[in-house]
């Protein structure tokens, strides 16, 4: 399993890139993406839309079954990943690269500090 030690995990297996100037990049894990299987719909939030942590704001369908993305942190959607429309298939080939999926202004960076380190989310996910 790939877990860049660079970023950060919630509970849901969302990765969470700080990209500078209050903004962070958000996809699902290499984890998530194995265990829901080829994926071929992913449905995400419009350009200014605001999230709150821990709520849902999309979801990825796969051949095996539909999961709610969840926001590990609040904050306004300032980019979307309008590749993932026609090629869904990104988040399964490089979850922390083309698999991107929104970039957030974070609305209170202490959230960042809840979230996991690679260790212990490696260590999580070896309890399931």
């Amino acid at each position: 399993m790939n877990l860049p030690k660079e970023l950060r995990y919630s509970e849901e297996h969302e990765w969470v890139k700080d990209e500078g100037g209050n903004k962070v990049r958000i996809g699902i894990t290499d984890f998530a993406q194995s265990e829901l299987g080829d994926i071929v719909f992913v449905e995400l939030p419009e350009v200014g839309d605001e999230l709150e942590a821990n709520a849902p704001f999309g979801s990825v369908e796969s051949v095996k079954t539909v999961s709610e993305l969840y926001a590990p942190v609040s904050g306004k959607v300032v980019e979307v990943n309008g590749d993932l429309e026609d090629s869904p298939e990104n988040v399964n080939e490089t979850p922390y690269e083309g698999g991107w999926m929104i970039v957030l202004e974070v609305s209170d960076s202490s959230e960042l500090e809840k979230l996991m380190d690679a260790d212990k989310y490696q260590a999580m996910v070896s309890e399931d």
